[in-house]
């Protein structure tokens, strides 16, 4: 899969989601749980790091739905029907890490 370089700040927005684990598991369960990185708009453009959420395997790529978890792929719509959207869950996370 083809992506770009993530620069300084990208590492550190990168870094933070990391740290603060699963942003679904961490607003819904008030746990953390380790996390994988889902780019919202692909790895390429500029700036498309920072438009990055944390999400754990369960909730990233698992490929579930059940009463538990949904998992965003394959199920996009149920997912962001069931969580929000993915915009809203970037904006949780910046908020939630004091991210302008």
């Amino acid at each position: 899969m083809k992506s770009r370089t993530a620069n300084a700040e990208e590492k550190r927005w990168m870094a933070a989601i990391t740290e603060m684990g699963c942003v679904i598991c961490n607003r819904e369960l008030g746990v953390s749980s380790p996390p994988e990185i889902h780019h919202l708009n692909g790895k390429v453009k500029e700036g498309c790091h920072l438009q990055s959420i944390p999400l754990c395997y369960q909730h990233h790529r698992e490929g579930s739905d059940n009463a538990l978890f949904t998992s965003r792929h394959p199920s996009k719509k149920r997912f962001e029907e069931r969580y929000g959207t993915e915009q809203s869950l970037l904006d949780w996370a910046r908020e939630r890490l004091n991210w302008n």
